[in-house]
């Protein structure tokens, strides 16, 4: 065997031992390997070392600029340079030595998410031209070099006011790039390209002017304040559907006759957001990365001035989970009515473009006879509620978004004032949210119907919202936190949550309950539940439960979900399947003999400690006893008044 070939032998081996589980599968069907489980990485690794089209230089083309440096030094030659100098380095070098596996594999679910939702395939996918991938930690890294230059004019709570729009800023100038790219291929220069879309603007998602481009930006020394702001004016001018979205802040804004932020400390954070290692086109970050940002800046800075973030980020691989189990169908309406940044409903538009869409240009997009869906978001919070249209016109959903508080004044409504249905729910409510109990005796949607919840835990008055949200035979995924699907049970007496649980559970309403590991979510390490309503059951009078508690990879700070975890919770769900320490299916009758809890952890055992009751549960559980304490005394001072006894409680 010529030497060369066998050192292209050795450095693929070497590669497909270092390629992540996402890359090995988009290898898998970028060559249509047949026959290969995608669930086994050493079934896929086995199966492209055999493969004659899977050769080293394809292979390197699915790594990074900080992969390709890796190998570099795996086998010992220099790890510097341009990415093609690099690739070409490890061609013309001989075999590579043994080396341990990369200690932190990057989560390609969030890094690469939208390459792979969109069908994005090898080097294409590298959309960064080999720079660093946006993942979790090097994005909070950026943000906080971001924050760190305008600390001291700015309040930290504001912090998110001056960076979050620049961030948005950077991401439409390097989507607008991608696209004049992609549009390159069909045209055949970019040249070309650039000058079709100056003439017809509806070719790309939305029209950047020159001015307002990025490249532009960052060279501008003088009047950088004012130079911002008519960047975003500007664009807002040229897209209509970004106005009071982009151009909601003034960089030249004054307070008692200074400039809040200067210029010199506004070219500053132009510059850091400038790091060319980091692109934010539509395949080098999460799909919501500025959802992402803005948890981060509320959580680091708001939260550490005492006020409270307000906001539960619903991390990336719960969404994808949520999204496979409600699988939405072409033209589906779907509802979240505390959308938060659009996550969630991000994530349903890119499951149908997964499961319906076909690759045109290197993206998947919906083929002219597949209906795309019609997403409809409700956010009280102003700042988040920008984000959510700013992500709804980035990914091209057919998005209406509305501002305002869903509970006191919902927006979506029908002619007669009766709630709006919808196909799907998806949401991710505050958990144990406080309303005063007039908030539901006062209702005019005829919403709470199946009890009162206590005025401590909104978490069953969401559901029945959601519920009246939904038509005669739709569907909802929402994020709750565990003691929604036990409190109460086993109490004597009456008990709120519980008799409203008795109400969907008797009702046959609930189909399944998963239990999710600890310390996904960003501001708690509480575990939280997905509670799945069906009102047209495929199973009735039986309950799928799930106790997913142990499927997890720990993190640093936080835990997270495999792709490997959310197919196999896929997978369950739809077969219906019951599997050792894993999932059972309940009857109603077992449910009401369990007095109505319907958590997994009790039907399901892991062989782990046995779970104790988190925190935010116990104080629930204490103001709710409060709560009925109060009320009993109130009926007891109604008796004894009648009876002639007053004053009683002061002797």
């Amino acid at each position: 065997m010529p030497a060369s070939a066998v050192r292209d032998a050795a450095l693929k081996t070497h590669l497909l031992s270092i390629l992540a589980r996402d890359d090995l599968k988009r290898i898998v069907d970028d060559l249509e390997i047949p026959g290969v489980d995608r669930r086994s990485v050493e079934a896929m690794r086995a199966a492209e070392r055999q493969s004659r089209g899977a050769t080293a230089p394809d292979l390197l083309g699915y790594l990074g600029k900080d992969g390709l440096k890796e190998v570099c030094e795996a086998v010992g030659v220099s790890a510097k340079g341009r990415r093609e100098e690099l690739v070409e380095r490890l061609l013309g070098n001989g075999k590579p030595q043994q080396s341990e596996q990369p200690t932190q594999r990057k989560r390609k679910m969030e890094n690469n998410g939208a390459a792979k939702e969109k069908g994005q395939t090898g080097p294409a996918a590298n959309g960064n031209g080999g720079g660093k991938r946006l993942d979790a930690p090097a994005l909070e890294s950026w943000l906080w070099e971001a924050a760190c230059v305008i600390r001291g004019p700015v309040d930290a709570p504001k912090f998110k006011d001056y960076i979050l729009p620049l961030v948005f800023l950077k991401r439409l100038s390097d989507v607008f790039d991608d696209e004049i790219q992609h549009l390159a291929h069909e045209f055949g220069s970019e040249a070309t390209a650039a000058k079709l879309v100056e003439k017809d603007h509806k070719l790309v998602r939305f029209f950047i002017p020159e001015q307002a481009r990025w490249t532009s930006i960052t060279t501008q020394t003088t009047g950088v304040g004012q130079f911002l702001t008519d960047a975003v004016r500007a664009i807002a001018r040229e897209n209509p559907r970004l106005s009071g979205v982009i151009d909601v802040t003034d960089f030249n804004a004054t307070t008692a006759g200074q400039r809040i932020v200067d210029d010199a400390r506004l070219a500053s954070l132009v510059q850091v957001l400038s790091n060319p290692g980091y692109r934010l086109g539509l395949d080098d970050v999460e799909p919501d990365m500025l959802g992402r940002s803005y948890e981060y800046l509320l959580r680091k800075f708001a939260e550490g001035q005492g006020q409270s973030g307000g906001e539960r980020f619903t991390p990336t691989e719960v969404g994808i989970a949520m999204a496979r189990i409600l699988d939405p169908m072409p033209g589906n309406t779907v509802y979240d009515p505390c959308c938060g940044s659009g996550g969630l409903l991000i994530k349903c538009h890119l499951r149908l473009l997964e499961t319906k869409g076909k690759k045109e240009n290197g993206r998947r997009k919906l083929p002219p006879n597949v209906a795309p869906l019609k997403l409809f978001g409700q956010e009280i919070e102003g700042s988040t509620f920008a984000i959510a249209k700013m992500n709804a016109c980035i990914h091209d959903m057919e998005a209406e978004v509305s501002l305002g508080d869903t509970m006191h004044r919902p927006a979506y409504t029908e002619g007669d004032g009766r709630l709006r249905r919808f196909d799907l729910v998806t949401a991710n409510p505050m958990w144990n949210q406080n309303f005063d109990a007039k908030t539901y005796e006062n209702d005019g949607f005829e919403r709470f119907g199946r009890g009162i919840p206590p005025t401590s835990s909104a978490d069953w008055g969401w559901l029945q919202h959601m519920l009246a949200s939904l038509k005669e035979n739709g569907r909802m995924a929402v994020v709750l936190d565990t003691g929604a699907v036990s409190r109460g049970s086993g109490n004597q007496g009456a008990n709120k949550e519980r008799d409203i649980r008795k109400d969907f559970v008797d009702q046959d309403l609930i189909e399944a309950v998963l239990l999710l590991p600890d310390n996904l979510f960003y501001n708690t390490n509480s575990p939280g539940i997905v509670m799945v309503i069906n009102r047209k059951k495929r199973h009735p009078g039986e309950i799928l439960l799930i106790n997913a508690s142990k499927l997890f990879s720990k993190g640093r700070p936080k835990n997270f979900l495999e792709e490997e975890h959310i197919e196999r919770i896929a997978n369950i769900y739809h077969q219906w399947q019951a599997e050792d320490g894993l999932s059972t299916v309940i009857t109603k009758a077992i449910a009401v003999k369990n007095d109505y809890n319907v958590s997994p952890s009790r039907y399901v055992a892991t062989n782990g400690p046995e779970p104790t009751l988190p925190l935010e549960d116990a104080v629930v559980l204490l103001q709710e006893a409060e709560e009925e304490r109060v009320e009993a005394d109130g009926q007891l001072d109604d008796v004894l008044a009648k009876l002639g006894f007053t004053g009683w409680r002061n002797g």
